[in-house]
């Protein structure tokens, strides 16, 4: 709930909306326009797009109209990497009438599962790689797409027998949290401290390996130390009165794909997608496109200690465009435990409709498929504990991206920033090189690359 609580302060915060909070209630009310903050932040016309979104979205939110809305809260644990984001554990039920919080729920995944008694056959990786045979709740996530996950998130929370029509629904990455810390600064309970560098970890410490080394522990009053935890981080916020500071965190982990936004108002939709916060596989790009998609299929929290290096290289002069992706792993953690083994993934790269695959080394044999308007290459790859894998695969590119190249690369949500280099060589030999820490979405078009 802690990551709950502080996305829903944050929204009202950065609108400049007051926040009453007692024992039973959170209620809001509207101070001032969102104009007021646009003055602390540097002014672009898609930064000013984002907060009168943010500002709208706010308003929704504190509507007095009389009803009821709820909203499904997916809490992802990205240390262990789902192509959503990562591990569905936990999820929430939020409830707001008129500006007040009526109701929270918050309930381990696991037990929404047990609810479950239709046998839904699981996607390929699942039965391969972790001889899983059904699927269910904590599984959804499995598509890159936000929107898909929430169709299916919705569909399985249906299946346990409740009430799937929701308004709005959120992802929350774990990693959030830690961010949120930079801001607050290191908060004490329960005689540790959580602080920007060690707060997953310590949570994991605390909460999850108790519960792994002990099954006798309760899966919903084990987590007592993070309801505290969130009552402090709220409150240090609510004091902090950084409008800016809180602002660009916001907006960062909207931009970053950390927290990804879904509603059942089509309106309110249109809004989140014109900005990108909507978390979708862009089906409208007609120019070479590269998307990587790990998940992590060894049941541990395995990422913390992943490091990746992309580099992409896309040669245009030849008889065929074709292009060549080599993706570095490197597994930074000394030793096996409760949390880390050896990494297992299924990595998923997705690239222009009509791509042929001519190359693979280090990754298993490919399946390969059609999604989202696009060619998607499956493989499975394995990093060693303290050991390196250099993924590398050497495609043809359909004929239609060399004229006004242009190119987009997609951002898994969750994956963290990654070191990456693209190399273009054009039609007449000239080779343009761009060096960039991807840490959203980015485009490189010919007025923006960098010789």
């Amino acid at each position: 709930m802690i990551l709950v609580l502080v996305v829903l302060v944050g929204f009202f915060i950065f609108s400049e909306k007051k926040i009453i909070i007692d024992k039973t209630n959170l209620t809001l009310q509207t101070l001032s326009a969102a104009e007021k903050i646009v003055n602390f932040l540097p002014i672009k016309e898609d930064t000013k797009k984002e907060v009168e979104t943010v500002n709208f979205l706010a308003q929704e939110l504190a509507k007095s109209d009389g009803i009821e809305r709820r909203y499904l809260i997916l809490l992802q644990n990205n240390m262990e990497l789902r192509p959503g984001g990562g591990f569905l554990g936990q999820y929430a039920i939020l409830k707001i009438k008129d500006g007040k919080v009526t109701s929270t729920f918050i309930e381990d995944a696991n037990l929404l599962d047990q609810r479950i008694n239709v046998k839904v056959a699981p996607p390929y990786p699942f039965y391969r790689m972790m001889s899983l045979k059904k699927w269910k709740f904590r599984d959804s996530n499995f598509s890159p797409d936000f929107p898909t996950n929430v169709e299916k998130a919705k569909y399985f929370y249906r299946l346990s027998g409740g009430n799937s029509e929701f308004d709005g629904v959120i992802s929350v990455n774990a990693t959030v949290l830690n961010k949120i810390l930079q801001i607050t600064g290191p908060i004490t309970v329960g005689g540790t401290q959580f602080n920007s560098d060690n707060a997953v970890l310590a949570l994991e410490e605390k909460v999850e390996k108790v519960y792994i080394l002990n099954e006798n522990i309760d899966t919903q009053n084990r987590k007592w130390l993070i309801k505290e935890l969130g009552n402090q981080i709220i409150s240090k916020l609510m004091q902090l009165g950084n409008i800016p500071k809180l602002a660009e965190f916001g907006l960062e982990e909207l931009r970053n794909k950390e927290i990804m936004l879904n509603f059942s108002n089509q309106q309110l939709q249109d809004k989140v997608k014109e900005v990108h916060w909507d978390g979708s596989v862009l089906t409208d790009w007609n120019g070479d496109f590269l998307m990587m998609v790990d998940a992590n299929m060894g049941a541990l929290k395995s990422d913390y200690y992943i490091k990746r290096d992309v580099y992409y290289e896309v040669d245009l002069s030849g008889e065929k465009p074709t292009a060549y992706l080599r993706i570095t792993y490197n597994h930074t953690a000394s030793h096996g435990d409760w949390r880390t083994s050896d990494y297992h993934s299924y990595l998923r790269v997705y690239t222009p409709l009509g791509s042929n695959l001519v190359e693979r080394k280090m990754v298993s044999y490919p399946n390969i498929q059609e999604e989202f308007g696009k060619t998607a290459i499956g493989f499975i790859l394995h990093v060693l504990i303290g050991r390196q894998t250099v993924a590398e695969i050497r495609y043809e590119l359909p004929e239609s991206v060399r004229e006004n190249y242009k190119l987009l690369i997609q951002k898994q949500s969750g994956v963290g920033d990654i070191p990456l280099e693209v190399k273009i060589k054009d039609k007449d030999g000239k080779e343009h090189v761009v060096k960039e820490t991807l840490k959203k979405d980015l485009k490189i078009e010919p007025s923006e690359e960098q010789q």
